[in-house]
């Protein structure tokens, strides 16, 4: 294990070690402010390895905040999130992929004029060891290199059933499409933690039931502890081992998903059912 120049530690996502229900992250006191506009107060909840947790909430709630701070968007004022062993607070985005954290967006962030290919691809540069000038010549251990992550990339080109559209601009592919392509470039950085905002949003119910099926198997069979945000509640109650539930930035509930579909507080606030 390497340390980078600003003491963050770098790990190799198949490097730590924890077994299936061990604590992989523990999220510790979290608040996160915008001038006076509170967006999380006091937040602590944590993931196993190899679950579904999923965060859920009404509008406004502060998830997509809390994966802003998990991935290092956002350093929140207080409190402390430990990852496969290491504490921290603030951390650049590039360094939580590295650490093995990987993401999806509410709004689809990919390159609209390169081909699910190359888009997917982009997700290997991290675990790339050649400097820029060897994939500039593109020779040698550069090829050597491209060739084996090139073959990573087409295994989940299959894992996703995208193969038809392997080479065409994602900008002309619809929606659903794009975020199974994006899932897959996030998959290609190999992650320990899969955060995924709002992965079905906007989405019909047959590519509603794509993405829920693949989201299963990526946990299943390619052993990947998820975190989702998921306005769906039956998508949630499906998918998810656990659920923890925020409401104007304070967490009300947390547990399996029975548990928090009978909570008081959470039909109060969320699921819209009277006493």
């Amino acid at each position: 294990m390497n340390a980078h120049p600003g003491n963050d530690l770098i790990v190799a996502p198949d490097d730590d070690g924890i077994a299936k229900g061990a604590l992989l992250m523990d999220v510790k006191n979290v608040s996160l402010a915008f001038g006076g506009v509170k967006a999380i107060t006091d937040i602590s909840f944590d993931v196993r390895k190899g679950e579904i947790r999923a965060i859920i909430g009404p509008n406004g709630a502060g998830k997509t905040s809390m994966l802003n701070v998990i991935n290092g968007f956002y350093t929140p004022q207080t409190g402390t999130i430990t990852f496969r062993g290491h504490a921290r607070r603030a951390m650049k985005p590039h360094h939580a992929v590295r650490q093995g954290i990987a993401r999806t967006f509410q709004n689809v962030a990919l390159f609209k004029g390169m081909s699910t290919l190359d888009n997917i691809m982009a997700g290997r540069s991290v675990l790339m060891k050649r400097n820029i000038v060897w994939q500039m010549l593109w020779h040698g251990p550069a090829l050597a290199e491209e060739i084996e992550h090139r073959e990573k990339v087409e295994e989940i080109i299959d894992f996703l059933e995208i193969e038809h559209i392997r080479h065409t601009p994602v900008g002309k592919l619809p929606y659903g499409l794009q975020k199974r392509v994006e899932l897959g470039r996030a998959l290609a950085m190999e992650p320990s933690l899969l955060l995924l905002d709002e992965p079905m949003a906007g989405m019909n119910l047959e590519e509603k039931e794509d993405m829920s099926r693949f989201i299963l198997d990526v946990n299943q069979q390619r052993g990947t502890t998820i975190a989702l945000i998921e306005h769906d509640m039956g998508v949630v109650m499906d998918l998810s081992d656990r659920v923890v539930v925020l409401d104007y930035g304070k967490k009300i509930a947390d547990g399996p998903p029975d548990q928090v579909k009978a909570d008081q507080a959470v039909i109060d606030a969320y699921l819209g059912v009277s006493h």
